[in-house]
């Protein structure tokens, strides 16, 4: 007989865990592809990335983005008298954004038919998913769990967040006031993208980076070019430095103890960012007790998600870099594909493409050269300065670089960067060019519309074989 501790269990193909980008994704395809699918989700549907990241903070820069083209208005022979901005307002907007496809998503799931359950879920044995609702505890059976319960920011001692003078991305996304004196820790994309939010806004903005320049796996080169871009916005930029620790005084601020070259600073900030990373959410799932091995905080999975406890999969953040939503999403499909008898692709990190939408944005896929060199290859590099697009100057984007890394005997293309005015949208080109293991030879080939910024792509490639036209 069922009990409230003993529920009686509801059999299911196929269980999610977490419908983040990888969860709602896995829990749909598996729909389509007739599983009887449930997805157990503790507090928004769509995940951090569609509520509290990727899309929010897309929303805000896109913001940010319109208020310096009004400053820049008389270039582009207008006018804007008394520019200025609503902070709230533009937080409002975010919000909506985020709330919109927040419905959306249910909607989805609801179109194919997958059970949605909100409530807190673990694991109490193989092939067994509890999960506490508001109404009560419920048991789910299935063959195939899928674990998508995605990551947090890390907090380092000393330097935890509070809400008020300290903030994760969390609190940087529903702010309590605009920063005059802003100090961001780490300078990944979450970092770089916030530090760019906010100076444009006219805060005062410095970003550390522990590592000897910022935005790390970047290609040298790519982050070179922005690092300078974003000293010519204003920004303070200490590279090699690390906050060693943060005195804070209520209501007044907080001063910074900054480590750099065997010396140390303090500075004032009125606000500070911490962006150090993340870790994933494995806590209170019961993964040990299944013998689930994790490892910094990480499921370890073999390149088609499965754990190596049978029937058990793991996709997304919890499941390691690249941390991207685009690569939790194709994971979800891979992993579903395979639960529904299929033999799909494993996933390639070196396929995933990376997008940091600061201002410059910058965009990568595959090797940069360093590691290019590093393979034991000949390479051949390619560069086509923005300068020499038309569009880009029509635009008033004069700033930014396309590099493209090939291999020297094959042609293939390793690897390709870019930092400059839409190059998030621009570096899918070179993704399903990889992905069709397209040659040199095959890009000299194609025919680029004209004016478009996508020619420096063709430019780039050019270059590489000492052919570029216009530069």
């Amino acid at each position: 007989m069922a009990t409230e501790a003993n529920p009686k269990a509801e059999a299911f193909d196929m269980v999610v865990i977490g419908a983040g980008p990888g969860g709602y994704v896995a829990a749909i395809r598996g729909a389509q592809l007739g599983l009887k699918v449930a997805v157990v989700e503790r507090e928004h549907m769509g995940g951090i990335c569609l509520n509290w990241g990727c899309i929010p903070t897309k929303a805000m820069l896109r913001s940010a983005e319109v208020f310096h083209l009004m400053q820049r208005a008389g270039e582009f022979g207008l006018s804007a008298q008394g520019v200025g901005f609503d902070l709230d307002a533009v937080v409002k907007r975010s919000r909506g954004v985020a709330g919109q496809l927040n419905a959306g998503i249910g909607h989805l799931l609801k179109k194919n038919k997958v059970t949605a359950i909100m409530g807190v879920a673990s694991l109490p044995q193989a092939g067994v998913v509890e999960a506490k609702t508001e109404a009560g505890l419920m048991r789910l059976t299935a063959p195939a769990i899928v674990i998508a319960t995605g990551a947090r920011a890390r907090e380092l001692p000393g330097l935890e967040a509070d809400g008020d003078l300290v903030w994760t991305y969390r609190h940087a996304l529903v702010p309590p006031r605009m920063p005059k004196r802003l100090l961001v820790i780490g300078s990944g994309a979450i970092g770089i993208e916030f530090a760019s939010f906010y100076n444009t806004l006219g805060a005062e903005t410095t970003v550390v980076e522990v590592m000897e320049r910022i935005l790390p796996v970047e290609d040298a080169e790519i982050a070179g070019f922005a690092r300078k871009q974003f000293q010519k916005q204003g920004m303070t930029i200490l590279e090699g430095a690390r906050v060693a620790r943060l005195e804070r005084h209520k209501g007044k601020g907080v001063t910074a103890h900054i480590e750099r070259g065997g010396k140390t600073e303090t500075q004032a900030f009125d606000t500070v960012i911490s962006a150090v990373g993340i870790v994933g959410n494995t806590e209170g799932l019961g993964l040990e007790a299944l013998g689930v091995r994790v490892e910094r905080s990480h499921v370890v999975t073999d390149p088609y998600g499965r754990t190596g406890v049978e029937g058990l999969y793991a996709i997304g953040d919890i499941a390691g870099a690249p941390w991207l939503a685009h690569k939790a999403s194709h994971e979800g499909v891979v992993v579903a594909e395979l639960i529904a008898g299929g033999d799909p692709h494993p996933v390639d990190p070196q396929a995933i493409a990376g997008c940091t939408y600061c201002h410059p944005q910058i965009a990568s896929v595959g090797m940069t050269e360093a590691q290019a060199k590093e393979s034991g290859r000949a390479i051949r590099v390619g560069r086509f300065p923005f300068i020499g697009n038309g569009k880009a100057i029509a635009l008033g984007e004069p700033e930014g670089l396309v590099k493209t890394v090939f291999d020297a005997q094959s042609g293939e293309l390793l690897g390709a960067h870019m930092v400059g005015a839409e190059v998030t949208e621009l570096i899918q080109g070179y993704v399903v060019g990889r992905q069709l293991e397209t040659t040199e030879a095959d890009l000299m080939e194609t025919v680029f519309p004209h004016p478009t910024l996508s020619e420096m792509m063709h430019e780039s490639v050019l270059d590489a074989w000492d052919r570029a036209i216009h530069f």
